[in-house]
């Protein structure tokens, strides 16, 4: 698993002055008794990263998407570290896999928060990081994201993409320790605005620092490039919006 390109990678990613070399590899890393596999992007010539920012997987697993979203954010200076939560042994290939593999996570909260934070552990070894850092996620990373701040990871950044936005029964968002920001879709029939709305207040009621762009008419999978969901525009205004969080935050 093992990458190199150019900096006009992709048309979301910032135009820059001078051609550089994005390289992405695969990262063996363990959490616990078990071994993991990520995905880590990186910019060559930098004398220091931006910051590192690790990217949880939807519930398909790490495929080529969050690869890629690595690769974008390596373009722009980070670090950028897609982790798997599933383990280097799981590779779902139906529905009924990552219903399995994701459902499983949902139903122990204390093994998902485990492997979450092991993750980040593991980022903060990585050769090329330190400095800030932020988590963001899509869909199923974006509630894993939601779940590791609410368990108190020491991020500077938590940004949402369509996230699941469950709260689970005795959980609530005291212990979060950086600003959290939420790209999502008004229409989505997996989280809608009440959920958006519950969340909204259960971050206010607990002081967090906050803020969502919502993009009216938008689907669930509004930045997933050839989902029925995807809408070009909302992806590209998500992915500035973003672009300009990590540049505050970090």
């Amino acid at each position: 698993m093992k990458t190199a390109l150019a900096f006009g990678l992709a048309a979301l990613a910032c135009p820059v002055i001078a051609a550089a070399e994005i390289t992405g590899e695969a990262h063996s890393y363990t959490v616990g008794d078990r071994e993991y596999e990520g995905y880590v992007a990186r910019q060559s010539g930098l004398e220091e990263p931006l910051g590192t920012v690790l990217i949880v997987h939807d519930w398909d697993g790490l495929t080529e998407y969050e690869m890629k979203r690595a690769d974008m954010l390596a373009a722009l200076g980070y670090t950028a570290f897609a982790i798997d939560v599933y383990g280097a042994d799981e590779e779902p290939q139906s529905v009924e896999d990552n219903r399995r593999l994701s459902g499983a996570l949902y139903e122990d909260r204390e093994e998902f928060r485990a492997r979450l934070m092991g993750s980040i552990e593991a980022a903060r070894e990585l050769d090329g990081a330190g400095g800030p850092m932020a988590m963001m996620g899509y869909c199923f990373g974006g509630a894993a994201v939601l779940e590791a701040a609410r368990a108190g990871a020491e991020m500077d950044a938590f940004a949402t993409f369509h996230a699941g936005l469950d709260l689970p029964e005795g959980q609530d968002y005291s212990g979060v320790t950086a600003p959290v920001m939420m790209f999502h879709g008004s229409a989505d029939p997996v989280s809608g605005m009440d959920a958006m709305a519950m969340t909204l207040n259960a971050m206010q009621e607990a002081g967090v620092e906050h803020d969502a762009r919502i993009f009216g008419g938008a689907r669930h999978s509004f930045t997933v490039w050839g989902s029925d969901d995807y809408v070009l525009e909302a992806d590209r205004q998500s992915w500035d919006g973003l672009v300009g969080y990590l540049g505050d935050a970090l």
